[in-house]
This record gives C-alpha cells, sequence and structure tokens, in this order.
C-alpha cells in the first residue's frame, strides 16, 4: 500500500514557523481615508462577530460580536486593518471591560469620528453574559466646522 508523503514545502507545511496570516495580524493598525463626504452627516455600521481574546484570570478563551456604529468626521476607518487589529486580540489576555474601552480609544485615535458607539456582545461561559457598551461624542472642533444634520427633501 503506498501512503502518501506529507508536503515538505513551508508555504504549506502545518508546522511553519509563522502563518502569512499571522504576519498580517501581527503587522494589523486601523488604516484610514479622506472621507469621501466631509460635511454630511452619516452613519457607518460594522458588526465584527469574531472577537476573541483570552480572560485574563483563567485564560479561557472568550468570544464575542463587536457592534461599531460611527459618524466619520475627516477620516473613514479601512475594512482590512480594523479586521487584522480586531484579530490581534485573539491571544492578548484582557477583560471584557478593558478590550471593549481599548478598542475604543484606538478608534478614536485613528479616525477621531463625531460619535462612536462600540458594543461588546460576549457569548455566555459559566452562566454569564456579558454586554459592554461605550460610546464617545468629539468636542466641538475650533475650526467652527461641524458638519449639520441634513434637512429631509421635500417632495411635492
Amino acid at each position: 500500500m503506498n501512503n502518501p508523503q506529507p508536503e515538505t514545502s513551508n508555504s504549506f507545511s502545518p508546522t511553519a514557523a509563522v502563518k502569512y496570516g499571522e504576519r498580517e495580524i501581527e503587522s494589523g493598525q486601523l488604516i484610514t481615508f479622506p472621507n469621501p463626504r466631509i460635511g454630511r452627516r452619516y452613519e457607518i455600521q460594522i458588526t465584527l462577530p469574531e472577537f476573541t481574546c483570552k480572560c485574563p484570570f483563567s485564560g479561557y478563551p472568550d468570544f464575542a460580536t463587536i457592534y461599531l456604529t460611527y459618524v466619520p468626521y475627516e477620516r473613514v476607518v479601512e475594512l482590512k486593518g480594523l479586521k487584522l487589529y480586531v484579530n490581534g486580540y485573539r491571544d492578548r489576555y484582557i477583560s471584557h471591560e478593558e478590550s471593549i474601552n481599548q478598542v475604543l480609544d484606538d478608534f478614536v485615535a485613528a479616525c477621531d469620528p463625531l460619535e462612536v458607539n462600540i458594543k461588546g456582545d460576549y457569548n455566555p461561559r459559566g452562566n454569564v453574559h456579558t454586554v459592554i457598551a461605550i460610546e464617545y461624542h468629539r468636542p466641538h472642533s475650533s475650526s467652527g466646522f461641524e458638519p449639520q444634520s441634513q434637512s429631509p427633501v421635500q417632495r411635492p
């Protein structure tokens, strides 16, 4: 009987030191680009259903869905960078409370939104379900620019 030999190339080896996805996650950061509609108030809603981190006390994995809703100012977050940034929490020992607060701090530092609401909805573990919700409202700018809410279009 002829047994197939395992793949020996590092690019396909399950024992390779660092996989390409791990390299991308390690270098992941929040990237932004110019808001294409400065002056128009609009909301961006993002759902990140695969957030994971580790409990700093037990080391058990915690799983959550993060709901991020924001009103951009001059910058908009790039989604692949956000995905890689969030995946960077996978092996971090961090509490539910601190993880969502850190995501907020990093998000505000990266794109300076007018408003942002972040909710971390953690999967129940040990009969306990945790939801962490936090919000941020940008102080009025010194430049005098604050997007006005758009009036509804009047139809005849």
